[in-house]
């Protein structure tokens, strides 16, 4: 019997001895994890929030083909099927030369207007030692309108808008992603009944992912200097559905313009008087390297 005593006594001290180890040794993987340094990835699942620009740009290599339609706006009846008697479209192609740097090429049918960006990734949001609890990504835009004016004639400078935004933006969980847009639009040439060259605005938006395909979006850019009297704040709520290397954004906008010179300043419609255009952007990716 003292011999059983002995054996079951030995088992019992090198099982404690055991699990005191195995807790040593899960404290320090915890450690080890939580200080490995990751960045966080798809804060946003396109390079568009619904009008506007998100933080993310392509990866290296990565070309992306971006069609974009607004619709008229749906007070207009069934006598125009809701606006899509109307459309207006913006093609795009895009282009990632390294994981940070990216630039875009596009013409829209709204105002005949070509425009042009670049995009540079400042700050990448990451998790563990030395983490950031935000990413932050840069904008500039050129846009350069050709609808012919039958009153004056224009020289190029006349024609050319630039708009410049500091994109901030958080993945606050898994599901939930938010963003500020500080924007300066600035124009060469106004029109008489334009106030200012210079506009000011921040636009707010956010994604809620609903399913591992599905995501909830919204977007409001606020003017605090409009360039006219008849200039409305943009609004926009849209769906994203991801289908492999498709996002399609289904969206309802108060914004006719699809480029951020024209959404942002250049809106006349209220939204909440029912001028709303429904919309949608399709973006395919190829990877070219």
């Amino acid at each position: 019997m003292q011999g059983i005593k002995i054996v079951i006594g030995s088992l019992l001290y090198l099982l404690t001895i055991s699990a005191i180890a195995q807790d040593d040794l899960l404290a320090s993987l915890e450690e080890t994890q939580s200080n490995e340094h990751t960045w966080v990835e798809a804060t946003f699942k396109g390079t568009r929030l619904i009008n506007g620009h998100t933080i993310e740009t392509r990866k290296k290599g990565v070309m992306d083909f971006i069609i974009s339609h607004r619709f008229g706006t749906i007070d207009g009846g069934s006598y125009d099927l809701f606006g899509l008697d109307v459309a207006t479209m913006r093609i795009g192609l895009e282009y990632a030369l390294s994981d940070r740097l990216y630039f875009g090429l596009g013409r829209s049918t709204f105002e005949k207007t070509f425009d042009g960006f670049l995009k540079y990734r400042l700050i990448r949001q990451s998790k563990g030692k030395g983490s950031k609890p935000f990413s932050a990504t840069w904008l500039s835009s050129m846009a350069i309108k050709t609808l012919k004016d039958p009153e004056r004639e224009l020289g190029f400078t006349d024609k050319v808008a630039n708009t410049h935004q500091l994109l901030i933006a958080s993945k606050i969980s898994s599901g939930i992603s938010l963003q500020l847009m500080p924007t300066f639009v600035h124009r060469n040439l106004i029109g008489e009944e334009d106030i200012n060259n210079d506009a000011y605005a921040l636009g707010v938006g956010g994604r809620v992912k609903i399913s591992q395909r599905l995501a909830l979006c919204a977007e409001y850019y606020h003017q605090f200097q409009k360039l006219n009297e008849n200039s409305t704040n943009a609004i926009a709520v849209g769906v994203d559905i991801e289908t492999g290397g498709h996002v399609f954004q289904l969206q309802f906008t108060n914004a006719t313009a699809m480029i951020p010179k024209g959404f942002v300043t250049e809106t006349t419609n209220d939204f909440f008087e029912g001028e709303i255009h429904f919309g949608f952007n399709v973006s395919r990716t190829f990877q070219l390297k």
